[in-house]
């Protein structure tokens, strides 16, 4: 079971997360907590995959929350939230142990990016411990349009693939047609999360 859990004093933009996270193929149950307390008894009952930590999350704050989070649970894989990149708190919360950050007005593109990164990564981690890598789906996407939807989960727009690719934005949106009926997708959120559990997305 693939569990995200979202740690965030306000609630509105939890519910607005939740929304989002719970959307993605594949992720099966996505916890909440509003506090420091309660992200560390959440992180303990549910385990979760990947931990969305808000900066400002009271008692302990987030950056001191992410390293005692980290601390207690090497494993976990934290990924701050903030109004806006506060460059010295975000860079204590990264000492201590967190993956990368968020602002809040993120999208929807941005959000699965960021999961894809942080799940591959992971992967990645655990197969150069030695453990066995999970199964794959089978998929059959040529390497042009593999490289698209590597750019799709870095949250790339069609124009900025194209640059990298050297290709015009229509053929990007050609391949991307043709990726989006092999994964059985219908837009890009969806094409990154399968391209997640397909092991597609480097």
């Amino acid at each position: 079971m693939t569990t995200v859990l979202i740690a965030d004093h306000h609630e509105r933009l939890r519910n607005t997360l939740r929304r989002y996270v719970a959307a993605v193929p594949g992720i099966d149950r996505v916890a909440m907590a509003g506090n420091s307390a309660e992200t560390f008894f959440r992180y303990t009952i549910e385990r979760p995959s990947v931990v969305f930590l808000d900066i400002d999350l009271p008692e302990l704050g987030g950056p001191q929350t992410a390293r005692e989070l980290v601390s207690a649970h090497p494993d976990a894989n934290v990924v701050m939230l903030a109004d806006r990149p506060d460059h010295e708190r975000l860079a204590e919360a990264m000492a201590g142990g967190a993956r990368g950050y968020l602002t809040r007005n993120v999208s929807v593109e941005e959000l699965c990016a960021a999961l894809a990164h942080v799940v591959v990564d992971t992967r990645m981690r655990k197969m150069a411990n030695g453990d066995p890598p999970p199964p794959l789906i089978d998929v059959p996407l040529t390497e042009r349009e593999r490289q698209v939807l590597d750019g799709m989960s870095r949250g790339m727009s069609n124009y900025e693939i194209g640059r990298e690719l050297f290709l015009s934005e229509d053929t990007i949106k050609t391949h991307a047609r043709r990726l989006f009926r092999k994964l059985g997708a219908t837009d890009r959120a969806q094409a990154v999360a399968l391209g997640i559990r397909a092991g597609l997305v480097r």
